[in-house]
Order: structure tokens, then C-alpha cells, then sequence
């Protein structure tokens, strides 16, 4: 479903700041893979998530999504391809829109847009249904304003937008990374029932090792722009942090590796 072959970005290329975020970095998800990825800061996490996006062009390497190649495709061309959550829960919907004119710019996203009524009933109500999935009210909400949303819900409204039109797959940035701990876990949970349910090939990023590990069919480290760990099936049910821990100590070759390398402060 996709496939990243041998990619490789430089930021700030030829001056002092030079920067090498990816290195020959390749990664192939099959349809209905969801997978955790893990490392320490600057390990090219979100570099990888934003080159797949295209937020920026990688410089060499290939990224092909259900067969075709997009390498070169602009940001805006993918929006048919990937749905997106971003760490910040005010970056995925619009403040000053309902919550229905959220979904509906959701609903049409990749499409050509026409003159048409703006939202008929028939949206209305598989809106309300789909709202409904999330346990949080909000399908008697659906006039409020976006902005009007704690944290969370519009966290939890960014999910099920960018999963409203089954994409190819879901991207999750670092998700959940702003929220509260027991807020993130309903965001979890809700992650994991909208990933099995509509059966998405999702990419999730995260600082926290125990989430990697319990969330997801298989878990990938990063480190220096590379994966340098991927384990998956039995032996990521039966993996504990610390077994976590020595992966990428062996990987990496660094053996001074502890919790804070990978887990953000408390």
C-alpha cells in the first residue's frame, strides 16, 4: 500500500546548519498495516511523515502509494491518497467553521468543487452517525463552531475527518502528544477502533515507547534518518520497554540509550 524506497533529505544544504534528516531511509507498509514508529528527537520521524505527505520534495529515493509513484506529486495531489492528524489539535480543523462544515470540507477533500447546496440531509445525517461513533455528543453539535471544542474533541473530530473517506493511509503525527494523559488515551482507543473498523493502513508516530508497543501490528525505531529496528507479530506483543530499550542501544550503537532519549519529559 506504500512503499518508501531509499529516500533521502538534506536541510540547509551547503551552509553550517546542514542537516541530514533522512538517510537512504526505506519502509514498505502492506494494506492493513498499522504501524508505530519510535526514536529519539531528530531521529527523522516527522521528516519521513512530511516527505510521504508532501510537504516538502525528498532529494533522491522513490515513494510509490497503491502502485503509483508520487514522488513528485505537490502536497495538495495527495489529499485523495492520505488523511493526516498533526500533533497540534487546532491544526486540523477550522475554528471559525461548524463542526458540519468541517466534515463536509472532509467529505470532499481531493474532489473537484461545484456550485451545488452546501450540505444536504442526507450528509447531515451521515454526519450525526459518524459523530456518534465517538461517544463525545458532538452529533447534537453540529452548528457549534470547531473553535467552541475542547483539545480533545477537536482532536478526536480531526481522526474521524481524516479518516471520513477511507484514505489509502492514515498519517499520525505525534497525535496525541498535546493532550492530556487521560484524554490521549481516549484518543487512542478511539484510534485503534477506527483503524480496525475501516481496516486503514496507518502510519503512527510517537514519543511514548509504551504506546508504540501496544498499539499497532508492528513497531519501527528510527534513528540518524534510518530504521534500525522493525519487529512485528508475536514478538512485538511479547516486547517490553526495556527489551525496547536494548533494541536501539544494539541498533544504534549507542549504549549510554535511556528512557529520556525516547520518551518526552514528564
Amino acid at each position: 500500500m506504500l512503499e518508501i524506497k531509499e529516500i533521502t533529505k538534506t536541510f540547509d544544504k551547503g551552509t553550517v546548519n546542514e542537516k541530514r534528516a533522512l538517510n537512504g531511509l526505506s519502509l514498505t507498509l502492506s494494506d492493513g498495516d498499522f504501524v508505530t514508529v519510535i526514536g529519539s528527537n531528530g531521529a527523522g520521524k516527522s521528516t519521513m511523515l512530511n516527505a510521504v505527505a508532501g510537504v516538502f520534495p525528498v532529494d533522491s529515493g522513490q515513494i510509490v502509494a497503491d502502485g503509483v509513484d508520487i514522488t513528485r506529486q505537490k502536497e495538495h495531489r495527495r489529499a485523495s491518497v492520505f488523511g493526516r492528524v498533526f500533533q497540534d489539535p487546532m491544526m486540523g480543523t477550522c475554528a471559525t467553521m461548524l463542526i458540519e462544515e468541517n466534515l463536509a470540507l472532509a467529505a470532499r477533500r481531493g474532489q473537484r468543487r461545484g456550485m451545488k447546496w452546501g450540505i444536504t440531509r442526507k450528509e447531515r445525517e451521515w454526519y450525526k452517525d459518524s459523530l456518534k461513533t465517538l461517544g463525545l455528543g458532538l452529533e447534537d453539535r453540529l452548528s457549534d463552531k470547531a473553535g467552541l471544542l475542547s483539545g480533545g474533541q477537536r482532536q478526536a473530530l480531526t481522526l474521524l475527518m481524516a479518516s471520513l473517506k477511507r484514505p489509502k493511509v492514515l498519517l499520525l503525527d505525534e497525535h496525541t502528544a498535546a493532550l492530556d494523559p487521560g484524554t490521549a488515551a481516549k484518543v487512542l482507543d478511539m484510534t485503534d477502533r477506527i483503524v480496525t473498523e475501516g481496516r486503514l493502513t496507518t502510519l503512527m508516530i510517537t514519543h511514548n515507547m509504551r504506546d508504540a508497543i501496544y498499539h499497532g501490528n508492528r513497531l519501527v525505531m528510527m534513528n540518524a534518518g534510518r530504521i534500525v529496528v522493525d519487529i512485528s507479530g508475536e514478538e512485538k506483543k511479547r516486547l517490553t520497554v526495556n527489551e525496547l530499550l536494548d533494541m536501539f542501544a544494539t541498533a544504534s550503537g549507542n549504549t549510554a540509550v535511556n528512557d529520556s532519549m525516547v520518551l518526552p519529559e514528564a
